[in-house]
């Protein structure tokens, strides 16, 4: 799994993907969420496991907080690194923060790496080292890509339910079975919650990260920049609501250490 992720990497640019407006929801809900949970510390330690090309770290260490990445993919570490921030950047997994001690971050978001590991030992793995780092009191933000949204769009909008179903890559009530070679791998609220109780991590609160606008992009590209701002309003006003949540296409878990 690791190779075919580093080619798949080598040619996506998840800069470009977050400075679309689909992505734009995104990056400014998730940005909102973490500010409002570093609250007035301007001086919390942030480690941002799984980092890409530093959209999120970056920016962070550039409004003046101690940020550490760690990156699997050595191409996204090297756009990191040429961004000239203060950000602390390493090659490393999220399944082994051995580097760092015990109670180290007051922060520690997992941005990605959840998107990629596919067994729920794995998961849980990389849950339990951030919990390790964070410390006592301090704030787990997990982003999670949601299994509704992978049916419907890919399954249902792109025809290829039938193909899934006869390929036994979804079970009798359409959850997603994603193998290593898919790159991807889809959860409903209901595995999240089971990582969080087998972690021993409390839900602050959980949050529809793009709400609808994975489904709307061409809508979002076409808006006036008035009817986008009124846009990020309304899903600002609902990205909390549970009836949003399991069709996003992505989630961010909010979790207290």
């Amino acid at each position: 799994m690791t190779q075919e992720l580093i080619k798949y990497y080598n040619k996506f640019c998840e800069d470009k993907r977050l400075t679309r407006r689909y992505g734009q929801v995104e990056y400014i809900t998730s940005m909102k969420y973490i500010h409002e949970y570093l609250g007035e510390n301007k001086n919390a330690k942030i480690l941002d496991v799984g980092a890409g090309t530093g959209r999120y770290s970056v920016q962070l260490a550039n409004e003046g907080y101690d940020v550490t990445a760690i990156e699997l993919v050595k191409h996204n570490l090297g756009v990191l690194k040429s961004k000239g921030s203060t950000v602390k950047a390493m090659q490393g997994t999220a399944l082994d923060l051995s580097r760092f001690s015990d109670n180290t971050f007051d922060m520690t978001l997992i941005f990605g790496p959840m998107y990629h590991l596919y067994t729920f030992e794995d998961k849980l793995k990389a849950m339990l080292e951030a919990k390790r780092v964070t410390k006592i009191g301090g704030v787990i933000l997990v982003a999670y890509c949601m299994n509704e949204y992978s049916v419907l769009t890919y399954g249902f909008k792109e025809n290829n339910i039938r193909k899934c179903i006869d390929d036994g890559r979804l079970t009798d009530d359409f959850h997603v079975i994603s193998e290593p070679k898919d790159l991807y791998d889809y959860v409903r609220i209901e595995d999240i919650n089971k990582l969080n109780e087998a972690a021993g991590l409390q839900r602050i609160k959980i949050i529809a990260a793009d709400g609808p606008a994975n489904y709307m992009r061409p809508v979002l590209n076409a808006m006036d920049e008035d009817t986008f701002q009124f846009f990020l309003k309304y899903h600002f006003s609902t990205c909390e609501r549970p009836e949003l949540l399991g069709a996003s296409a992505h989630t961010v878990d909010i979790l207290r250490r």
